[in-house]
């Protein structure tokens, strides 16, 4: 009988320490996505997005945002929370400086709504993530093979130049992403149930900013390929 009691115990505190967990990473990406959205919005208002463009910064920032992620992925465990946090806030500034750009060929109400489709999308598959008893482990190696496979195919359709080839991988990164978004939200989960709340508040903050970034780019990246359907064309 105690057993049984000290059990619910423990469970009902994992519970709330994966509520706490989850909580601090969702903050962290709603500012990460703040954060783009205002940059990228009043670069598209000065006119710098047309500079932005038409030269080789957008290459350079691209390369930047690249070498951001792959630092923080690399490094997170040796560098400080501070650090991790200011690459993320940074990551955040840099990509909305290249995503402006997105206003030169979308009309502005047709980027609002591709955004609140995405935000639902995103937001389905989150609260699935959360509540499913199902083990998305296995699906997550599947989508980050395919999340490869269009990268590679993306790449070799900058000189095919097929426009079939193009919607292909926009419907097939749409599925990959939304179910990225169920599979990171899950491990954010079990990551926080599996006690990374008792490693100390450097771990938490540092453990915040990746399942922040994990989020982060899902939501940016199903953004992007659903504009590619839902995005009204300027021209």
């Amino acid at each position: 009988m105690y057993g049984n009691s000290d059990q619910m115990t423990l469970s009902r505190a994992r519970q709330e320490v994966s509520t706490i967990f989850l909580a601090k990473v969702f903050n962290w990406m709603a500012m990460g996505l703040g954060i783009t959205g205002i940059v990228a919005y009043f670069t598209a208002n000065t006119g710098m997005a047309q500079s932005i463009i038409a030269s080789p910064l957008f290459m350079v920032l691209v390369i930047a945002e690249l070498g951001m992620v792959f630092f923080l992925s690399a490094r997170i465990d040796k560098i400080q929370a501070g650090t991790a946090s200011g690459l993320f806030i940074g990551y955040s500034i840099l990509n909305g400086l290249t995503l402006s750009v997105i206003f030169l060929s979308y009309t502005r109400s047709s980027i609002a709504g591709t955004f609140f489709i995405t935000a639902g999308m995103f937001g389905a598959m989150a609260v699935y993530g959360l509540v499913t008893k199902r083990d998305l482990s296995g699906l997550g190696s599947f989508l980050f093979m395919g999340l490869i496979g269009i990268l590679i195919a993306s790449v070799v359709n900058i000189f095919l130049k097929s426009s079939s080839v193009y919607w292909v991988i926009s419907l097939l990164g749409v599925f990959i992403f939304t179910g990225l978004t169920a599979y990171d939200v899950q491990k954010i989960k079990n990551m926080g149930e599996q006690g990374i709340m008792a490693n100390g508040e450097e771990a938490i903050k540092k453990g915040a900013i990746m399942g922040a970034l994990a989020l982060y780019l899902d939501f940016i990246n199903l953004f992007l390929m659903l504009l590619r359907f839902f995005g009204g064309n300027k021209n």
